[in-house]
């Protein structure tokens, strides 16, 4: 706004005479800076922590993934021991903090996993193009029930075909292991969905056969 105000100084001083409407926009930032003068300072700094985080994420350095999670750290250790200067600026860093937290788990994958997108904004681009070929398939507009409860497999094959032909020999079972604990997870899945209908259906009907399940399991043998 500062740059802005300045350039319509400016004008005015070349022109002698300014439109009505120009000197109500001048009145109306000089106003604004004026009340908003004392806040400058907390946003300059707190600008100052967030450029320097998205210089770190940015990864010019093509560093790898425990590198980068070590100098996020350390910044993240000197806001913790920052004095904030207002309590604006406190909440702000203790926001910044609290949200960085909520996506820790899975915030430094991308720079050891080649092509793994890096944002929320690049991941939805591969579940856009799901729903696009749901629909296509379906001819369902909203998700059908068995994308909600297959979505980890559905999903994951849809990105990965777009980006390679997969072979006879690509697609034969070599960990049996692990394909029976992502089976009993999908099964897992799939009871819920379909106790959840039920119950939706016969609310009495449901509740009365937990009750006759309970009862049995609990009477002697």
């Amino acid at each position: 706004m500062t740059i802005l105000l300045a350039s319509l100084t400016r004008v005015a001083e070349k022109r002698g005479n300014v439109p009505h409407e120009l000197e109500r926009l001048q009145s109306m930032l000089t106003k604004g800076l004026a009340a908003t003068r004392s806040l400058w300072s907390d946003v300059q700094t707190g600008y100052h922590w967030v450029y320097r985080a998205a210089h770190i994420l940015s990864n010019d350095e093509t560093l790898k993934g425990a590198q980068v999670r070590q100098r996020y750290e350390e910044l993240l250790t000197e806001m913790a021991e920052v004095s904030a200067s207002s309590k604006a600026l406190t909440t702000m860093l203790t926001t910044f903090r609290k949200v960085t937290t909520s996506y820790w788990p899975g915030l430094f994958h991308c720079y050891d996993v080649p092509d793994l997108p890096r944002t929320n904004n690049d991941l939805e681009h591969y579940f856009g193009s799901a729903r696009h070929y749901e629909r296509r398939a379906t001819g369902r507009k909203s998700a059908s029930p068995g994308l909600i409860i297959r979505g980890p497999v559905r999903v994951i094959t849809l990105v990965a075909s777009c980006h390679q032909q997969f072979s006879c020999d690509d697609l034969r079972l070599t960990d049996i292991a692990r394909w029976r604990t992502l089976r009993n997870e999908l099964d897992y899945r799939q009871t819920i969905c379909r106790d959840r209908s039920r119950f939706r259906k016969s609310p009495e009907a449901y509740v009365a056969a937990l009750e006759e399940m309970l009862l049995t399991e609990r009477l002697p043998t």
